[in-house]
């Protein structure tokens, strides 16, 4: 297997377009009177089409919604353009950089639900309107706060709309007198009784917001008012569940009982389209991997952070900088972008990958190594 040099100078965040996927990010018209705007993430096949849709729907950080970035899903988008879906990510109103303002109903669960499904809403008639879109062949899908978004989506009438994919789905509010697991299952109960379109639930065993007996209830809730879903509880999954849809080797465990729902409803499932997974850095063997000494120009904070680098499972990447500067990330998306960002924040000289995953790529010199670094 050919392997991806990296003499890389620091990215700046928002990530590169990803052009395996023929990324886009166009904004689309919601609201009323269509005066809104939501930056909306497009990946598809190339050609004309038309393609069978996935709308995903993104969840909530912690924070103002304002600071969330654009969310991309690209594990899970590159998984569907490869069987030949477009894949459409709106960030709903007051989130990241569409207009609007988010809409907030404290613990009113079902009021939240439907205020986030009406951008949704807006989204897929937009994409009704396209010609590279098949208005017969549409799956809704969300995960956490869009998860249940999703669901509530799904209550209207939506013609060509064959199953929704609920990854995770809820929403916590921990506030002064907030019941909020009681008022989430109040809420499901009411989205199963007006929704007939069938859906799949994926949710793990360590999950740090909807735990499996939470999970259980919810599901319960929405099938005993007449919703017609799947449960699929399947187990820990690294340090949090709730994580999963976004990590590398969560595919291997969403992927196969979302392919036999697809199967069920009629959508697409064989591979059509081949996109190419990123070529793997090239190891150096500059030093062992969880050698804190070798890892040059850092002083002992960045050593510190080194060994906090190493308590982090794969994919990971850890960054450093000739004036002593450091940056790492672990699990989402592209951590060898985000860890080469995060130390040019800290440095003005540039920096460069050291390892990524379980391998040192270190190409530099080894007059660092060991040394004390400068200001970081």
């Amino acid at each position: 297997m050919s392997c991806l040099s990296l003499h890389a100078q620091a990215s700046t965040l928002p990530l590169p377009l990803d052009a395996r996927l023929n990324e886009q990010v166009i904004l689309v018209p919601a609201g009323d009177g269509r005066r809104e705007a939501l930056q909306t993430t497009l990946f598809r096949p190339s050609g004309p089409g038309p393609f069978p849709l996935l709308l995903m729907n993104h969840g909530k950080s912690a924070g103002p919604a304002r600071l969330q970035q654009r969310e991309r899903f690209i594990y899970m988008a590159t998984e569907f353009v490869r069987r030949g879906y477009a894949v459409m990510l709106p960030m709903r109103a007051g989130y990241a950089q569409s207009t609007g303002a988010y809409r907030d109903a404290d613990c009113d669960m079902l009021a939240n639900a439907q205020g986030q499904a009406l951008d949704a809403l807006d989204a897929l008639a937009y994409a009704r309107r396209q010609s590279w879109v098949d208005p017969a062949r549409i799956v809704v899908a969300g995960q956490s706060y869009g998860g249940m978004a999703a669901l509530a989506l799904a209550t209207r009438a939506l013609p060509g709309v064959r199953g929704v994919l609920n990854f995770a789905g809820g929403l916590r509010v921990d506030a002064p007198g907030c019941d909020w697991p009681s008022a989430l299952a109040r809420a499901f109960a009411t989205l199963g009784a007006y929704s007939r379109i069938p859906s799949l639930w994926l949710y793990g065993a360590n999950d740090s917001y909807f735990g499996p007996a939470l999970a259980r209830r919810l599901f319960n809730s929405y099938r005993g008012s007449g919703g017609k879903g799947e449960l699929v509880a399947y187990g820990p999954f690294k340090r949090d569940a709730h994580l999963t849809l976004g990590s590398r080797d969560g595919v291997a465990v969403w992927l196969p009982a979302t392919l036999r729902f697809l199967q069920k409803i009629g959508m697409p499932v064989r591979q059509v389209y081949a996109v190419a997974d990123p070529p793997p850095p090239c190891e150096t063997h500059f030093a062992p991997f969880d050698d804190i000494a070798a890892v040059p120009y850092l002083a002992a904070p960045g050593r510190a952070a080194y060994r906090d680098f190493l308590d982090n499972t794969a994919p990971r990447a850890f960054a450093v900088s000739a004036s002593g500067a450091w940056g790492w990330a672990a699990e989402g998306e592209s951590p060898d972008v985000r860890a080469l960002a995060s130390c040019q924040q800290r440095s003005s000289a540039p920096c460069q990958l050291y390892s990524v995953d379980e391998s040192v790529v270190w190409t530099g010199n080894r007059s660092g190594a060991g040394a004390a670094g400068g200001a970081e």
